[in-house]
């Protein structure tokens, strides 16, 4: 089929407006927040799940690799086409279908933002738990691909925890709904979790319903200074084995705050060797026992400083200090490389350690923080070029995650980044096993192709 006959019957069902051709406007939706860049041949703009299926259709047809993307905020290259095709943009899917407050739950489409879902749900009293560094602009359908969830996590959970059904067009082009609008629900497989963190490759979503919270009545921020990070990785521990979940619990190591300083208003001692920044909610009354609690875990042998924050621009420049930490560590490394691996709770203090010495053989920075609360640490490998040592070094970070009992990935996904290590962590059963349930939803490979799933 030639470029002329596929560009004629994607119009005949989108419209000629929401069919882009030309190359200039096809790349801007080649990247996402990896660096990593590639050129499609068309990219689409749907407003509906049948006009969905019917491109789904179209590529099985004509075995053409098909692209879901939202916003592009992904950091491992899971957006970006490998050999051409098309890119199904969410964008014109961003309605919030309808709030049911009584129900606890919302149904929107992929296109919404986080912050849109957030905003909408308070009207109510509610929230939606996953809240990652990106959500004022990350899609709720990104979020879902990738599992994205954030520092709410440690307390509220994922977006796997928090999605009660979908409705997708799975990659034969057939329209399914799975899940359900209660709260508890057992009838065949759990295809709503299967779903979600996919990365785009079993089917696209066209709709999702959502798990609503209610929102705290009060809440406290808590910034902790210790003189070492092994002080700090135990107080971690000790905290998440006490009666007291904090909704956040961050942890940011020496070459963090040294990095971020510049970038803060908030107040970091010079000696400080790493920090927490913790987050309790509930009833104002419960507030000072639960500060308590967590002061009583924080109290250990390298504790330097316990501060609550005392009004509201206090926790803004805390806030301000943990999200300005990535693009700090771009401006000084912008070929780093960003992990966000996961491992117990109760091995945090041996991850540190170890990366340490790591950082030391190899002659690499290594910068680490995270949501520390459920093991979740963002490492940071401050590299100038992603070469042969790098990887090397890249290698023994996840030689030394996986010893400890962890996980490559906690929130930022495979797609073409971790692709080559994944085989380290899933044995060749549990493999054989995905690319068969691959096959079933996606029987002629043309969802995003090339990701997530090693080739055989």
């Amino acid at each position: 089929m030639t470029k002329h006959d596929l560009t004629s019957q994607l119009v005949d069902i989108l419209g000629t407006e929401f069919v882009k051709t030309e190359q200039a406007d096809i790349w801007s939706y080649g990247f996402d927040n990896s660096r990593r860049q590639g050129l499609a041949d068309f990219v689409v703009l749907p407003h509906s799940a049948e006009q969905i299926a019917a491109i789904v259709s179209l590529c099985n047809r004509h075995n053409i690799p098909l692209i879901a993307r939202g916003r592009g905020t992904g950091t491992t290259g899971a957006t970006v086409p490998v050999s051409g095709g098309i890119i199904l943009s969410s964008e014109r899917m961003n309605k919030i279908i309808r709030i049911k407050p009584a129900d606890r739950y919302m149904v929107v489409q992929p296109g919404v933002t986080n912050a849109e879902v957030q905003a909408a749900a308070a009207e109510h009293g509610f929230f939606w738990p996953p809240d990652p560094t990106s959500a004022a602009f990350c899609t709720v359908g990104g979020n879902l691909a990738y599992n994205s969830a954030g520092p709410r996590a440690v307390k509220y959970g994922t977006p796997r925890d928090n999605t009660l059904g979908l409705e997708v067009v799975t990659g034969a082009g057939k329209k399914m709904r799975c899940g359900v609008y209660t709260s508890k629900g057992v009838v065949g497989y759990d295809l709503t979790r299967l779903l979600i963190g996919s990365e785009g490759t079993l089917g696209i979503i066209t709709e999702a319903t959502l798990k609503l919270t209610p929102l705290a009545e009060s809440k406290q921020t808590i910034k902790v200074i210790y003189r070492d990070i092994d002080s700090a990785a135990q107080a971690v521990a000790s905290i998440m084995a006490q009666n007291t979940i904090p909704c956040s619990l961050e942890f940011m190591d020496k070459n963090a705050l040294d990095m971020v300083r510049q970038y803060s208003a908030a107040e970091l001692p010079e000696n400080a060797g790493a920090m927490l920044m913790i987050e309790v909610d509930g009833k104002a009354e419960h507030l000072d026992q639960m500060c308590r609690d967590i002061k009583a875990a924080c109290n250990n042998d390298g504790l330097e400083l316990f501060s609550t924050a005392q009004n509201p621009q206090q926790v803004k420049d805390l806030w301000q200090t943990r999200k300005a930490l990535s693009p700090s560590l771009r401006h000084v490394a912008p070929k780093k490389i960003n992990e966000d691996v996961v491992v117990p709770v109760s091995n945090i203090p041996a991850l540190i350690n170890g990366l340490e010495l790591i950082s030391q053989q190899h002659r690499i920075p290594i910068v680490n923080f995270g949501h520390a609360g459920n093991g979740n640490i963002h490492v940071n490998l401050l590299v100038q070029e992603k070469d042969a040592a790098a990887y090397q070094c890249l290698d023994d970070v996840f030689k030394l995650v996986l010893s400890l009992d962890g996980t490559l990935s906690g929130e930022h996904g495979v797609g073409l980044d971790k692709l080559d290590f994944i085989a380290a962590e899933l044995d060749k059963e549990a493999l054989s096993m995905m690319r068969l349930i691959k096959q079933v939803f996606d029987p002629n490979n043309i969802l995003n192709p090339g990701k997530t799933i090693p080739a055989e």
